[in-house]
């Protein structure tokens, strides 16, 4: 990692007031880098800013990242405010849990447009600016579900493996320009996202080790700075991913010991929940 590299450069964040954005969002503030920071509640996101600006500058935006007309007076801001824009983290993310035949259309065409047709319009306004600014990078935040099919997920997942082959095409696209793209894919993630619906949530995820948010973080920092297109966290979990999406009957052979698995965990994580506070 090169600190020194996000000194005064520009960093936009979408999903940027809790939990891996916000925390992408502190580690960027520790290199130096001017921030944008982006999310549909403006409370949150002016709160959670003002923490950071004692140490780096900070603009907020309160937007809905489904919108084109949003997006792309983000870009307009962001370069008004800061003069360029070097670094596009795509985190901003939505899941209506649920099978596909319980999910209403607008459940399901909100999720696409915020897991997938958001980060490819933004990244593709952005990546001009990036150019002309000498260089930079993109990064998409996955997730395992995106590697293998997850049952109360399929429209979720959907939409992740489209933003993973969108990041391997554009990685392609972009050799040679001085502009890297990446995908950052965690398993589960020890925040709201997972913890606040944990009941709704399908055993078999809570099978994974959990990453902390600041490990997320690091690893956007490093799939923006070295050579991997992909990195998923944690490693292990990443394989087992792999293999479950090459080999159909060994993902539904090892499923009921995994689910037997999670499903103690999530008894564990629940009485951790309700454990009351030491002083």
């Amino acid at each position: 990692m090169n600190d020194k590299h996000y000194r005064n450069r520009t960093v936009i964040i979408t999903g940027a007031s809790a939990g891996v954005g916000a925390a992408c969002a502190q580690r960027f503030a520790r290199a130096g880098a001017n921030l944008v920071l982006v999310a549909r509640g403006d409370k949150a996101l002016t709160d959670f800013a003002d923490s950071l600006r004692p140490s780096t500058k900070v603009l907020t935006v309160a937007m809905d990242v489904s919108s084109e007309e949003d997006c792309k007076s983000l870009v307009e801001k962001s370069l008004q405010e800061f003069g360029a824009i070097h670094l596009l983290i795509n985190n901003a993310g939505l899941h209506h849990r649920g099978n596909v035949v319980t999910q209403t259309a607008a459940n399901l065409a909100q999720m696409v447009d915020v897991n997938l047709r958001a980060p490819i319009y933004l990244t593709s306004l952005a990546l001009p600016h990036i150019e002309a600014a000498g260089g930079g990078a993109v990064v998409m935040i996955g997730s395992l579900a995106g590697r293998s099919p997850m049952r109360g997920a399929a429209t979720y997942a959907a939409t992740k493996a489209g933003l993973k082959a969108f990041t391997h095409s554009l990685a392609d696209e972009m050799a040679g320009t001085g502009i890297k793209v990446a995908l950052v894919a965690p398993g589960p993630i020890d925040t709201a996202f997972i913890m606040d619906s944990i009941d709704e949530v399908e055993d078999i995820v809570y099978s994974q080790p959990m990453s902390t948010t600041a490990q997320v973080a690091d690893a956007v920092f490093d799939a923006a700075e070295g050579e991997e297109i992909e990195i998923c966290l944690p490693a292990m979990s990443g394989r087992l991913s792999h293999l479950a999406y090459l080999f159909p009957r060994l993902r539904r052979t090892l499923r009921p010991r995994l689910e037997k698995i999670g499903a103690r965990n999530k008894d564990k994580y629940r009485n951790r929940s309700t454990q009351p506070e030491s002083n």
